[in-house]
């Protein structure tokens, strides 16, 4: 029985984690407002150390439409302008001296049709990874059966997983559902 129940939340676990990363990956999406989590991925090279961007300067939104990011260091203006450009991330960073500006462009009809797709086939990516935990969870439920696991047990560890898996698909229609109303509201 411990047994079962150390698969069962382990499943539990790794469905969890999967929601998870889908939720972070539509946080770096861009949906025509400002997000700082367009810069998450980028990194400086700051005294020889590849460093996050947003520890070595102040990142905001002062507006919907634009993202200010302050270097604590003046030198280090170009070194982030450089990298932003190399991430390819979309956005022309605009530089006076002491500041970048990134200013977000409204998106194109087109391009919202896009990031729905884009997110749908994510969310169809997680919804996969959530299934083959189920099986796989399943599988080790099944190996446990044989060594003499109880049938009535087996069947209520089925039922569990099953629900487990159907809780974390609501969850994943759920967060692209909501980032699709964000994209397609102009």
């Amino acid at each position: 029985m411990e047994e079962v129940q150390l698969y069962i939340d382990d499943a539990k676990d790794r469905m969890k984690k999967a929601v998870e990363h889908l939720s972070n990956e539509m946080q770096k999406l861009r949906a025509g407002k400002a997000n700082l989590h367009i810069l998450d991925d980028i990194h400086v090279d700051y005294y020889g150390v590849n460093t996050p961007l947003n520890q070595v300067a102040n990142i905001n939104t002062p507006d919907p439409k634009t993202i200010s990011i302050q270097p604590w260091e003046k030198k280090m203006v170009d070194i982030i302008e450089k990298a932003i450009l190399a991430a390819n991330i979309g956005l022309t960073p605009v530089n006076n001296g002491e500041l970048i500006r990134l200013n977000i462009p409204p998106l194109t009809e087109e391009r919202r049709k896009q990031l729905v797709k884009q997110i749908k086939n994510e969310g169809e990516n997680t919804k996969i990874s959530i299934r083959n935990i189920r099986r796989e969870s399943m599988e080790e439920i099944k190996k446990l059966k044989k060594e003499g696991l109880p049938e009535d047990e087996e069947k209520k560890a089925e039922d569990t997983l099953q629900k487990l898996t159907d809780d974390f698909i609501k969850k994943v229609n759920e967060i692209i559902d909501k980032k699709e109303i964000e994209i397609m509201t102009v």
